[in-house]
């Protein structure tokens, strides 16, 4: 039982890079807690940390004397490259891999507002001196299969056509559902627009089909009139003929001569 738990576990954990952070979080107090973070934060294949962050160890160290780990793990979660710049103090120092992990994050939610990114713009959020490194940067990101999308070296922006998703914080469930929402009715309206055009096109079918059996028809009418039409003078030019026959016959009879009996007489008139 212990084997098939244990491969059981190691399916599920393969699925879920995050799954076997939560399962160590269930027994982690303390310092056990904060290297739990440390280990998470730099775990590869690991870009979403909510379930941690709802583990009841993982929350204590939110008032703690390591509530630093707690909101870098929260950043982690939620948060861009950025806001860590600007909270630097309250947070831990991150490591060349943590950086590197953020940093990519940061683009994950540049590329929900927007799919061409200027350089400028990433540049600027990523705390990045020159385009080569950032290039390089989001090559890697893309390797990670983190985004996907292609550089436009030649309009400075990065064009984006896939991201992996990202934690969701409670205050952004609203205008998630509004727009899953406008979604929905923008999917109706255009569901009731095809429905509206097959009903045309249907009703347009059946106007020619009709149009259609009317000619053929009328086809089959005009062809049995001109077939009724057609046998009348032929049966009048076979009487006609018939009749022209019968007289020429009669007209070109000649009456029969007895010459045998007028020989006869002769014969007889001789004796």
């Amino acid at each position: 039982m212990k084997g098939t738990m244990a491969t059981e576990k190691g399916t599920s954990a393969g699925n879920n890079p995050l799954e076997q952070f939560v399962l160590l979080a269930k027994s982690a107090k303390g310092a056990a807690a904060v290297e739990l973070v440390k280990q998470v934060l730099e775990a590869p294949g690991v870009h979403v940390f909510g379930e941690l962050l709802d583990m009841p160890n993982v929350i204590e160290l939110e008032n703690g004397p390591h509530a630093n780990y707690y909101h870098a793990l929260h950043l982690f979660a939620y948060g861009t490259y950025r806001q860590y710049l600007e909270n630097k103090s309250k947070l831990l120092d991150l490591s060349p891999v943590q950086k590197k992990k953020l940093q990519h994050l940061t683009i994950v939610t540049l590329a929900t507002k927007n799919k061409c990114i200027p350089y400028s713009v990433l540049l600027q959020e990523l705390d990045i001196k020159n385009v080569r490194d950032l290039e390089d940067l989001i090559i890697e990101a893309i390797y990670a299969d983190i985004i996907h999308g292609k550089l436009d070296q030649k309009n400075s922006q990065l064009e984006v056509d896939y991201a992996i998703g990202r934690d969701i914080q409670p205050a952004d469930l609203g205008s998630i559902v509004s727009t899953l929402q406008e979604w929905c009715d923008s999917c109706e309206a255009v569901l009731s627009c095809v429905e509206t055009q097959i009903n045309r096109a249907n009703a347009e079918k059946n106007r020619r089909l009709k149009h259609k059996e009317a000619i053929e028809q009328e086809i089959i009418n005009i062809k049995k009139t001109l077939k009724t039409q057609s046998q009348d003078p032929d049966e009048a030019m076979a009487t006609d003929s018939r009749e022209a026959v019968a007289q020429g016959g009669e007209k070109g009879k000649k009456p029969i001569k007895a010459k045998g009996l007028r020989g006869s007489s002769k014969f007889w008139q001789k004796s």
